[in-house]
């Protein structure tokens, strides 16, 4: 069960809904991806136009825990208001915070990160803060109040997979809430990766929007983050410098 604030669900993986080739494609992708959180940026919709098209309209969102992010804020400012608007339209009190500092590689604000979480946590969001694989501000923006922690594999849309598996694991050993491994996960291997190191849960959406076939790949997401989580909880076997038989050597002879 992944708890994130007073929220509670079965399913650990979170899905984007942006960049699909068409909404058919992404209604049926979120459909076998069993995903109950769907992310989506509030400044690409018109969520207040009626004549404007709306991924919205296509699912049945009483089925789904919508996760408004604040892709497209480059402060704390911009972000606090755009969480703001996503409430004030009536579709979640969780909200991502996403503030962006470098427009070549995409990588989240820090100090605007931590503003923003802090004045979301006290306008009484439960917040999920976007951060890079820094552990010491992973662990500030838990002193902060926050609700879960979302640090990148990689860059986001890179699909390069998780790049500091060693900072991953620490920011997971330290933590205090959901960890929550977001962007540039590329292939089922990656998340399954993640899963294994102990985070609990995966947000993607490139990679399943951008798949060949985006359906399978939804599909095959699914399957690979259970099986990594099933992998972590039961405990992989100590990796060793040499071979160690599987087999018993007591009570056997050769004659």
């Amino acid at each position: 069960m992944l708890k994130i604030g007073s929220f509670s669900f079965q399913s650990r993986l979170l899905l984007g809904t942006g960049k699909y080739p068409s909404f058919e494609i992404q209604k049926e992708a979120v459909e076998v991806s069993e995903a109950e959180i769907l992310t989506f940026a509030v400044r690409r919709m018109n969520i207040f136009e009626a004549s404007q098209p709306n991924f919205l309209e296509q699912l049945d969102t009483n089925q789904y825990t919508l996760l408004p992010n604040t892709a497209g804020a480059k402060t704390a400012e911009d972000a606090v208001r755009i969480a703001k608007l996503a409430k004030a339209s009536g579709l979640c009190d969780m909200i991502k915070v996403e503030v962006i500092g470098c427009d070549k590689t995409l990588l989240p604000d820090p100090v605007e990160t931590l503003k923003a979480t802090e004045e979301l946590v006290k306008e009484g969001f439960i917040v999920l803060p976007y951060t890079s694989d820094d552990v010491v501000l992973a662990r500030k923006l838990q002193e902060l109040g926050c609700h879960a922690i979302m640090p990148g594999a990689s860059p986001i849309g890179s699909g390069q997979g998780i790049i500091n598996p060693v900072n991953l694991s620490f920011i997971i050993e330290q933590a205090v809430v959901p960890v929550i491994v977001d962007a540039g996960i590329g292939s089922p291997a990656d998340a399954a990766l993640a899963m294994e190191l102990g985070a609990d849960g995966v947000l993607l959406n490139t990679a399943v929007s951008a798949a060949k076939n985006p359906v399978k790949m939804a599909k095959a997401m699914k399957m690979a983050i259970e099986a990594g989580r099933l992998g972590f909880e039961a405990g992989r076997i100590e990796k060793k410098r040499y071979a160690t038989a599987s087999s018993p050597k007591e009570g056997m002879s050769i004659g």
